[in-house]
């Protein structure tokens, strides 16, 4: 057993040394600047994600439960591995978030290449939706993935 704790200890600090991070105002300025935009997935609670998120980010499910990697898996599937991605979770302080770290590894062992964690250093309202940055409420409009993940009545990741 302590080897295996080693071992993931090991394993996550590998990851941390790797982990390409994106800051929240560099994010929006992205968003607001012309030119292609990158794939941006939440990996956070359903709930979060249905209050405010960032426009256009898909609602992947918390990386931190086999189904919400598995949702992660499903949605960015169809992307080529070397689109520029961008995660993010805000549930909770950085150093406490569970699912921004998976959904790193996740994706890396899938091969993608560009991929970037926004940095929360205290959570998502706080270091985006205070000061103001753009958000949508609810699910996006035209996309069925995620109106079948946010759906009540699914009871998919509540």
């Amino acid at each position: 057993m302590r080897i295996l704790t080693l071992g993931m200890v090991a394993l996550a600090a590998g990851l941390a040394a790797e982990l390409a991070l994106i800051q929240p105002q560099d994010l929006a300025a992205r968003l607001g600047a012309k030119g292609p935009r990158p794939a941006i997935f939440h990996v956070g609670p359903n709930l979060l994600y249905r209050g405010k998120h960032i426009p256009g980010s898909v609602y992947a499910g918390p990386a931190s439960r086999p189904e919400g990697l598995e949702a992660l898996k499903i949605a960015a599937g169809k992307l080529s591995r070397d689109r520029e991605v961008v995660l993010y979770c805000g549930c909770c302080p950085w150093d406490n978030c569970p699912n921004v770290k998976p959904a790193v590894a996740l994706l890396k062992q899938m091969g993608f290449t560009h991929v970037q964690a926004m940095f929360v250093a205290n959570n998502f309202a706080k270091d985006w939706i205070d000061r103001g940055y753009p958000v949508e409420e609810g699910a996006p409009s035209g996309s069925a993935f995620c109106h079948r993940l946010l759906d009540p009545r699914c009871g998919i990741f509540h």
